[in-house]
């Protein structure tokens, strides 16, 4: 009897939670990373879905609380680098990136480990290290 109440419980919040909406948009491109053809290959398949305009927002997603907190890391990952703005940022601030993206993967800080499970194509094998090593220290 309680085990049905709590079930019930249960379902009702899960489906009540899904009218709590999280925005999930690709705004337009503008400045869209022109690096080396390699480079840009490794991003797009890693890091575009957050650190870009061009997320591909997946069936979960759509789904609370998962989608919480993909709109949530989508948009902190825009703020913190965002690939579709990339060529409108001045030269500096492009250098300063270029070594904190190195930072990141040598790391293995990124791409997110949570983040790989349903994503295996962005693992980034140590070919694409190297790439984004090299072009790191201008070097591509």
């Amino acid at each position: 009897m309680y085990l049905r109440i709590i079930a019930g419980v249960l379902i009702a919040a899960f489906i009540a939670i899904q009218f709590r909406t999280v925005e999930r948009t690709n705004p337009p491109v503008h400045g869209d990373f022109k690096g080396p053809a390699e480079v840009k290959e490794v991003f797009q398949r890693a890091c575009y879905d957050c650190h870009s305009n061009e997320t591909k927002w997946p069936f979960y997603s759509y789904v609370a609380p998962f989608s919480w907190l993909v709109a949530k890391d989508v948009e902190e990952a825009r703020e913190e680098l965002n690939f579709s703005s990339w060529e409108r940022t001045s030269s500096t601030r492009q250098s300063k990136k270029k070594k904190e993206i190195w930072k990141e993967v040598d790391k293995d800080k990124m791409p997110l480990w949570y983040y790989l499970p349903l994503h295996p194509g962005a693992k980034l094998s140590e070919h694409d290290k190297d790439i984004i090593r090299k072009w790191s220290r201008g070097m591509l």
